[in-house]
């Protein structure tokens, strides 16, 4: 019925449209139940967002959406008990494995672009560069490196302090990854706080502290930190709304996803949140802080929504625009 409805009124003049839309949002205003929402600090924000828009159309539904941390956002989806993941990173094997077991078919929609924000303390006056050899230094899980000085000469004998997601994180993840070569590879010595908010309080209150996180918190925090340009061999780059969505901040940019259970697909409300995120993520997402898509990749991902096109792109080769157009 409803979609004889809409086929109707694409045949109606346009005065008669607004008739058809008023019907639509007075549909959406009847709908009830819940929306169950957990996952990625960093998808957070825009998802955050959505739900507050949905609401004003949707008063009746209630959206709930937890901050667990990708990982701990899978566990919550793999049992069942999410309608909707959010995620900072592709699905793991691990993760696909486990979902099949469980008999949870999945559909995987990118939402927007994200940099990873490389940030120091507000009165940390000499590092303002760094390449990603000196972040693994840094970082990585053997690292014996204490002070400033171990990582480039020149700069202060002091001991730095790390802050970082924590290991449930999407960003944590990704970081580890292509910093350090393999997911996980991290010092224990760090500060870990799944909440990134904890992290922003930490490395502005510490003045050798140092710290990554999704660019969104920075953009929030900016007055309290200071940004570090990261040379990834071609030249040290900043994260901005430019250097993320044309590839050059390289290799700390990366999608955001959420990931759709098959099962919750078939409830009217959700049904409803999915398509209202997708019609207004990529205004959204400049509003929070991220880089939203071009409108045709948008279309490209709603497109695969409405089909229910199952699975991950996870190991397929290919920018997103090539991996969701075809």
């Amino acid at each position: 019925m409803k979609n004889a409805f809409h086929l109707a009124c694409s045949l109606l003049s346009p005065l008669l449209l607004v008739a058809c839309s008023d019907e639509s949002q007075a549909s959406e205003s009847l709908l009830s139940g819940s929306v169950a929402i957990d996952g990625s600090s960093t998808v957070f924000p825009i998802t955050e967002a959505v739900a507050e828009e949905f609401r004003s159309v949707a008063p009746r539904v209630r959206v709930t959406v937890g901050v667990s941390g990708t990982g701990g956002g899978f566990k919550k989806f793999i049992l069942g008990e999410t309608d909707i993941s959010d995620a900072s990173r592709y699905v793991k094997e691990s993760e696909v494995k486990a979902l099949a077991e469980a008999g949870r078919e999945f559909i995987e929609l990118p939402v927007a672009y994200d940099g990873l924000a490389v940030v120091v303390n507000k009165g940390n006056d000499f590092v303002k560069t760094m390449t990603v050899a000196e972040l693994a230094k840094m970082w990585r899980a053997d690292s014996t490196a204490k002070n400033w000085s171990d990582i480039r000469e020149g700069w202060p004998e002091r001991p730095f302090k790390l802050f970082a997601p924590g290991q449930d994180s999407g960003t944590f993840d990704y970081f580890t990854e292509v910093v350090n070569g393999k997911s996980g590879n991290c010092r224990a010595d760090a500060t870990f706080s799944e909440d990134d908010n904890l992290l922003v309080t930490g490395i502005a209150g510490s003045p050798d502290g140092i710290g990554f996180f999704g660019i969104a918190y920075y953009i929030e925090n900016q007055a309290k930190l200071n940004l570090v340009a990261i040379d990834g061999g071609k030249g040290a780059i900043s994260p901005n709304m430019e250097t993320i969505s044309n590839g050059t901040y390289a290799p700390l940019s990366r999608p955001l996803f959420i990931y759709v259970a098959k099962a919750a697909k078939s409830k009217p409300q959700v049904e409803a949140f999915v398509n209202f995120y997708l019609d207004n993520m990529a205004e959204l997402a400049g509003q929070v802080g991220y880089v939203a898509f071009p409108d045709d990749l948008g279309a490209a991902i709603k497109k695969r929504y409405t089909d229910g096109v199952l699975g991950t792109t996870r190991e397929m080769k290919g920018s997103l625009p090539e991996l969701y157009k075809n």
